[in-house]
């Protein structure tokens, strides 16, 4: 396994405890908040959109490499509902990046069998960037192997105030009563409603940049992901350091608030 640490705007590498082995687990399900397009562009002294540029060309190189890895669905938060924030020219960049994007990129998505899914509130998006994401879902639809999933104009406690409001319209409409209500029926009414049952939480959710927090970011799902945290900013990171976040997770006791028993206790 190897860390990353930030020295003079270049990475060094440390060797660590675990190294990557395919013949272990690897998760279904990773999610990532990549974080640090700006501060990879500050440090050059570029403007911030420049790393968000070269942000998107890390996107394309770990999701072939996850998807080469074997995982099933990839996760990837690319715009916040608090994003908006942003100064203008800055999120303009951000709306125009998916056209751009999916144009260069789909194609090899269809080779890779890669299907796109968006999840986020849509429909308040520019017209132009919706048209580039229904069009890239629809072009991929057919793909049967890795789901690439953005997280678009999307916040995880108004995804779960929205699932709330449906399962009450759903109450009203079957004259339900409120005890009928439990986490099966609210997962299904999240965003990640659309995947099997088995990958809807991701197992393993990492974030770049050294920072160490959700931000916001699959506040349902996450209950009982295994979190890694790299310095690595996000237009830095790679199949190689995917592979150590995997490592990481490979050898985590994952017992779910559970306590897991030896062979010689039992």
């Amino acid at each position: 396994m190897l860390r990353f640490f930030p020295q003079k705007d270049k990475y060094i590498q440390e060797e660590t405890e675990y190294s990557f082995d395919k013949n272990l687990a690897i998760p279904k399900h990773v999610a990532i908040i990549m974080d640090g397009n700006g501060r990879w562009a500050q440090n050059r002294r570029l403007p911030r959109v420049a790393g968000h540029k070269e942000g998107m060309e890390t996107v394309k190189k770990v999701t072939k490499h996850a998807s080469h890895l074997g995982i099933k669905v990839l996760t990837l938060y690319a715009f916040s509902t608090e994003n908006w924030k942003r100064p203008e020219e800055e999120v303009n960049f951000l709306m125009q990046l998916p056209c751009d994007f999916f144009d260069a990129f789909v194609p090899d998505l269809i080779k890779e069998n890669v299907r796109v899914n968006v999840m986020g509130y849509k429909e308040f998006l520019p017209a132009h960037t919706q048209d580039a994401v229904e069009r890239a879902i629809d072009q991929t639809k057919d793909n049967t192997g890795m789901v690439l999933n953005f997280a678009l104009n999307y916040g995880g406690r108004s995804e779960i105030v929205t699932a709330v409001q449906e399962v009450y319209q759903e109450l009203v409409q079957t004259n339900g009563e409120a005890s009928s209500i439990d986490e099966e029926m609210i997962a299904e009414h999240l965003m990640t409603g659309f995947l099997p049952k088995e990958m809807r939480d991701p197992e393993l959710l990492i974030r770049t940049s050294g920072e160490e927090r959700i931000s916001n970011f699959l506040l349902w799902q996450i209950a009982y992901s295994e979190l890694f945290f790299t310095n690595a900013l996000w237009p830095d990171f790679n199949g190689e350091l995917l592979e150590t976040s995997i490592a990481s997770y490979q050898h985590r006791d994952r017992r779910f608030g559970g306590v897991k028993i030896k062979e010689d206790e039992k």
